[in-house]
């Protein structure tokens, strides 16, 4: 497969990632993953693991309930890197809009996504999310910064 042909599937698939997230599509949103993915995300706990997490569809739907109406969800500074059987990516994610509790929500996220080329079409078979925390000793996430 050329570079170029994995590059537009890989741009392809997280289109239809971010669709499935601002439709708040839970079969959707876990579709591109890979039966046995590792993923670092921002909720506990530190690790899952879909070969022995069955938390999978149940905390994915949690967290969009935790949403009124649509997920505005954003990408900046997509990267691809591409080999015949493996890929890399890293983008900046934006998520806003209004938690149930009627407060607005609007923060930024780190991503790296590690895909492999398995059973004829691309899949997400590590996922690393992360927040910047402020160095000052109070712990907090730096939720306020902005690319």
């Amino acid at each position: 497969m050329s570079t170029s042909l994995a590059e537009t599937q890989l741009r392809s698939l997280l289109d239809e990632l971010a669709a499935a997230i601002r439709a708040k599509d839970v079969a959707q949103t876990l579709a591109p993953y890979a039966a046995q993915t590792v993923m670092f995300v921002l909720d506990p706990p530190l690790q899952h693991k879909t070969e022995s997490d069955s938390s999978g569809e149940e905390g994915v739907a949690e967290w969009y309930d935790s949403w009124q109406g649509p997920i505005g969800y954003e990408s900046r500074e997509l990267a691809l890197s591409v080999g015949a059987e493996v890929a890399f990516a890293h983008q900046l994610l934006r998520f806003f809009g209004t938690r149930q509790g009627g407060e607005a929500a609007d923060y930024w996220v780190r991503e790296t996504l590690g895909f492999r080329y398995l059973d004829g079409r691309w899949q997400i078979t590590h996922q690393h999310q992360s927040v910047p925390f402020y160095m000052d000793g109070s712990g907090r996430a730096a939720l306020d910064l902005k690319p």
